[in-house]
């Protein structure tokens, strides 16, 4: 077999990627200190253009995905994004006042004062992943603009209709030296992670983070990683499980599952199981009484991804599991040309089969069973720590546990999903499905420099009341021995 070659980019497109970054940093140092209503100004053309173009967003992401409802792509990728802009805008003129921080004494007597002041770091790179293709660039940008920033946007190559849409958008709201897009395959991308930008975001595979990861420590970029992993969800016996499975299944049939956040194995008690199936299947049912030809529901991005999920289910089929469509109207899904898997529960996987070892990103839910509650706990730290971590129950003493003992990047009790909707909470990974966050204040901060700004006195010479300035004497010894205690 041959080695496989590496990608390339022609040189003459990679230089224009370097000319574009040297264009808004260099518009960027020109400009100083990025004013309140400059940042307003641009968080309002992002809203605007979004506006604009809402319906052709939808298309765009329908044709790409072959069917992807129009009001889930409303609802998350257009007022999801329009949602996070707005939250900027109302709350960026406290964010950027000064954080005055206590000055040590007595330096503080003697008119010392501290602060941190918030910097906007300059340059900021987005790549964007193909699931949620324009939340996932505007929803960064809000953080980004808000801080001050200027951006570049590399969309995904697997929704390239949507992609150039966005490119189209962002060229129609903003100058370039203020955001711009570049657009292209994994060799754009791989030439994009090697820019050195003030600041990289990248949302996507695990796998895929670590080629970021390595890029960009050449240049010493820092990186906001947005990744995935395998969210649990714990059903407790304290549970109402007709209003949890309701629940899980709503979020796992969102946009056919591939959500970094969907639900991707539930934990049950093993007396519940049958119950569970069953109440999946009515919850299917009643959302979806057609599949095929349902505009409702969406499809697999592409035959790779389709391909990839037939086989965690062959896989599973050999190891014995019980394989359970939840196929409403009893369709025939074999060389569908749109693309679309019903959701299907695979029973009691064991641990080294491919549905539990990799991340489903699809309508495949595994169902494992426990018969003692801190079997769950134990599954859950002997696996990565996942984006987000689900406890369905009343059971409060459970309930702390839970929080406790489980490390995830976010946690619902009771639901799904749903904490991403909270503009102000941080959204993030911790581990393999992550580092950094952002959303409200924490993007804010994640895309600022907190500068740490000391103003000395002049009328003091501190240096020598502290014992600083040689030759050492008494009062040197007085500032060691005032320190060096208990």
């Amino acid at each position: 077999m041959n080695a496989p070659q590496p990608v390339v980019i022609s040189p003459d497109a990679e230089q224009k990627m370097h000319d574009l970054l040297k264009q808004q940093r260099d518009s960027y140092l020109a400009e100083g200190a990025v004013s309140l209503e400059v940042r307003k100004d641009r968080l309002n053309r992002a809203i605007d253009i979004l506006v604009k173009y809402a319906d052709r967003v939808s298309e765009a992401m329908n044709e790409d995905f072959v069917c992807r409802p129009r009001s889930v792509n409303m609802m998350t990728d257009v007022a999801g994004s329009i949602g996070s802009l707005k939250h900027c805008r109302k709350h960026m003129a406290q964010w950027m006042k000064p954080d005055r921080r206590p000055t040590l004494f007595p330096l503080n007597l003697l008119g010392g004062r501290s602060r941190i002041e918030y910097q906007p770091k300059g340059v900021v790179g987005v790549i964007a992943p193909w699931n949620f293709p324009v939340s996932m660039v505007f929803q960064p940008l809000a953080g980004i603009l808000s801080a001050g920033n200027r951006a570049i946007v590399k969309p995904s190559e697997f929704t390239p209709i949507t992609s150039d849409l966005i490119a189209e958008m962002i060229a129609e709201a903003f100058d370039p030296t203020e955001v711009a897009t570049v657009v292209g395959g994994p060799e754009v991308g791989q030439a994009f992670t090697s820019l050195p930008f003030d600041h990289m975001i990248f949302t996507g595979a695990t796998s895929i983070a670590r080629h970021v990861l390595a890029a960009a420590a050449k240049n010493l970029v820092p990186c906001t990683l947005e990744l995935g992993g395998k969210s649990p969800v714990v059903i407790s016996r304290t549970a109402d499980l007709k209003q949890a499975i309701e629940r899980v299944m709503l979020g796992k049939t969102l946009n056919a599952g591939q959500i970094c956040l969907a639900p991707d194995y539930l934990l049950v008690p093993e007396e519940k199981l049958d119950d569970v199936i069953q109440l999946a299947t009515q919850a299917v049912g009643a959302m979806y009484p057609t599949l095929l030809a349902n505009p409702d529901y969406t499809a697999v991005i592409n035959e790779r991804h389709v391909s990839r999920l037939n086989g965690y289910l062959a896989d599973a089929a050999e190891k014995g599991c019980r394989i359970v469509p939840l196929n409403p109207a009893n369709e025939n899904f074999e060389g569908n040309s749109a693309g679309k898997m019903p959701p299907t529960l695979i029973v009691n996987p064991p641990n080294d089969s491919k549905c539990m070892e990799e991340e489903m990103f699809g309508p495949l839910l595994p169902i494992r069973t426990y018969k003692e509650f801190n079997e769950t706990i134990t599954h859950i730290n002997n696996n990565p720590r996942p984006l987000a971590a689900y406890y369905f129950g009343k059971d409060a003493s459970e309930e702390q546990t839970f929080l406790t003992r489980t490390t995830s990047g976010g946690v619902c009790i009771n639901d799904v999903i749903m904490h991403i909707m909270q503009e102000d909470m941080p959204f993030g990974g911790v581990g393999p499905s992550g580092m950094g966050a952002y959303h409200g204040v924490e993007g804010f901060k994640t895309f600022s420099h907190a500068k740490s700004v000391y103003s000395q006195p002049t009328r003091v010479n501190i240096g020598k009341l502290a014992g600083l300035l040689p030759p050492y004497g008494k009062a040197t010894e007085g500032a060691i021995k005032s320190s060096v205690k208990r």
